[in-house]
């Protein structure tokens, strides 16, 4: 008869970065990737930002997987349906350490983007460490069940909460985009503002600059 144990380690995990941290910047950016990206490439998606006025973090999801039969290009996954609670113990947990490695005190504004599957660790980041931010972007994905309004009270009313999807994205059908609205107003009330762009499942890099230029 088998049984499952578990035991607790140490791990190394990357994650990358854009631009520096200097007088001149305005703007942290923290930006959750996809499933199937790795943040080294995702981050590329923000490159077009004023290099002096944003300082972009890009966590890297822990679990790494070949894509494809030819075993060429790597993705990665954030979490599964197998062990989620303790994965996402051990991912907010990372989350922690790559946020104390590069905050900086004294930054006028603060971002938090989740695009696809990064917007259930957004926001179970955000809910359950009880941080504030200044715009919170749910770029084209759902966000997850167990959270309650409560779970973002502590947000200030001036937060700002985007629900952004392509109006051709193949994996949000017309029940899903109502159902993440209603959950959206049910969780952040007035503060979500819901805007659907002409595209698929992809990042809308004219929205992100748009709002940097707008900071």
């Amino acid at each position: 008869m088998s049984s499952e144990k578990q035991v607790s380690y140490t791990t190394n995990n990357t994650y990358s970065v854009l631009n520096s941290i200097t007088p001149k910047t305005k703007t942290i950016w923290l930006v959750f990737h996809g499933m199937g990206y790795l943040s080294k490439y995702f981050i590329r998606h923000f490159a077009k930002l004023n290099s002096e006025e944003n300082f972009i973090i890009a966590p890297q999801a822990p679990s790494k997987y070949y894509q494809g039969s030819n075993f060429i290009h790597v993705g990665a996954s954030w979490l599964t349906r197998e062990n989620t609670i303790e994965e996402t113990k051990n991912v907010l947990a990372y989350v922690d350490k790559v946020w104390k490695a590069e905050q900086a005190s004294n930054v006028p504004k603060f971002i938090v983007l989740g695009y696809s599957q990064g917007v259930s660790i957004a926001t179970r980041w955000l809910s359950s460490r009880k941080l504030s931010c200044d715009h919170l972007i749910l770029h084209s994905g759902g966000i997850p069940k167990e959270l309650i309004p409560a779970d973002f009270n502590h947000l200030p009313d001036t937060t700002k909460v985007t629900y952004l999807y392509g109006d051709q994205d193949e994996y949000i059908t017309e029940a899903r985009k109502t159902e993440e609205s209603l959950k959206g107003s049910r969780l952040f009330g007035k503060r979500l503002e819901v805007q659907v762009f002409s595209g698929i499942h992809e990042v809308n890099e004219t929205f992100i600059t748009q709002l940097a230029e707008e900071q």
